[in-house]
């Protein structure tokens, strides 16, 4: 379901490609909050558009289709953001690895967390330079919230991976 009013938020702004919602899935949101396939942004489009949330707004060649919101979809996403998103199941990778770490010696744990906490680092200075420029403009108080709640996050993360790398250095000890 959050597929779907990704793509509403998305088009809210401008009408789009399904190639050119795909960049801004990888370039944007893809990166820090909710990760799709290009293969999954078609027929959620098509569904869309079935139900007249999304409209082709105009055609090119070899079958470039232009989607843009209908006021159904507006409508849609606009109730979506009052209610807030569903509660779910949380699909972290990183968790995940966490619950299987077991599988490794402590010596490729430890490397392993290391990693981590290196790429945690680079992620974080990066949100920090997003989050710099999205309050020097101003207006865009919607990216200064994800880029805050990035922050907040990823410092999280990085607080438990220098943790969970001296556990497992005791562990070696």
């Amino acid at each position: 379901m959050t597929i779907r009013y990704a793509l509403l938020g998305l088009l809210r702004d401008c009408p789009a490609t399904g190639y050119e919602l795909t960049q801004r899935f990888e370039q944007g949101i893809g990166r820090h909050a909710w990760s799709v396939k290009h293969s999954q942004i078609y027929p959620e489009l098509r569904k869309l558009a079935d139900e007249g949330a999304i409209e082709v707004v105009a055609e090119g060649t070899r079958g470039k289709r232009v989607y843009g919101l209908t006021e159904t979809g507006r409508s849609d996403l606009h109730a979506w953001l009052l209610r807030g998103p569903e509660e779910g199941t949380v699909r972290n990778p990183l968790l995940l690895w966490m619950f299987l770490i077991g599988g490794l010696t402590p010596e490729e744990a430890t490397g392993a967390l290391e990693a981590i906490a290196a790429r945690t680092a680079e992620t974080l200075d990066e949100l920090t330079l997003t989050y710099k420029d999205a309050a020097a403009d101003g207006a865009d108080l919607p990216g200064v919230y994800a880029a805050q709640f990035g922050i907040f996050a990823y410092r999280a993360i990085g607080e438990w991976a220098e943790w969970a790398i001296g556990e497992q250095r005791k562990r070696m000890e």
